[in-house]
């Protein structure tokens, strides 16, 4: 015998392959959901991470930047502190200076030279005294730049003829005279000892 099947199989088949494609294609979207979703939330917690750790750097630089401020201020007070004991240590090896000004004045006058005065700004020195020639201020000029170690740069302000009375009936021919002289510090003489002993061993 003889089945024959009057229903519509190709309707059917078609129905059949429709539902499938999608259940496969809703299958396919809730995958490509989960997976959209998966790699949202790892980004997500990616971000979140860099977040975090940007937060810490921050954090660590501002306290880097509190020490370096403090740093700064510590270096400035130690310079100040420096100068104030330089300073001191200035005042303290000068506090000597007028007695190897005066000690130098007696080494360096030659004779026929009396002083009339002596003055002293900083480290400039005025010397203002009565020469009996010019020669002797000359020679005076000579002794402080070759031979004195704690004056240098000597300089000749002025120099003026004049008439001084040793008796009533006696004059004399004089010339008063002002020099210039630079004081040396204390430190700057022992570097100059120091500098020269150095090149005599070598």
């Amino acid at each position: 015998m003889i089945l024959i099947n009057l229903l519509p199989h190709r309707e059917i088949a078609r129905k059949r392959a429709r539902q499938m494609f999608n259940t496969s294609l809703g299958v396919s979207a809730v995958f490509g959901a989960l997976i959209a979703g998966g790699v949202y939330l790892w980004y997500q917690g990616q971000i979140s991470s860099q977040q975090d750790r940007n937060t810490f750097l921050t954090g660590e630089i501002k306290k880097l930047d509190d020490e370096i401020k403090e740093v700064a201020t510590l270096e400035e007070e130690i310079a100040a502190l420096k100068a104030r004991q330089q300073a001191v240590e200035n005042l303290q090896a000068d506090r000597n200076l007028p007695v190897h000004l005066m000690n130098e004045a007696v080494l360096q006058l030659p004779d026929g030279i009396y002083l009339k005065g002596v003055k002293q700004e900083n480290q400039n020195v005025l010397l203002s005294g009565v020469a009996q020639s010019n020669e002797r201020v000359s020679e005076l000029l000579r002794n402080l730049s070759r031979n004195s170690e704690w004056v240098s740069k000597p300089e000749l302000i002025e120099i003026v003829s004049a008439n001084m009375a040793l008796s009533p009936k006696e004059q004399r021919r004089v010339y008063n005279f002002t020099v210039r002289v630079q004081l040396q510090r204390a430190s700057d003489v022992q570097k100059a000892a120091s500098a020269a002993s150095g090149a005599k061993s070598s």
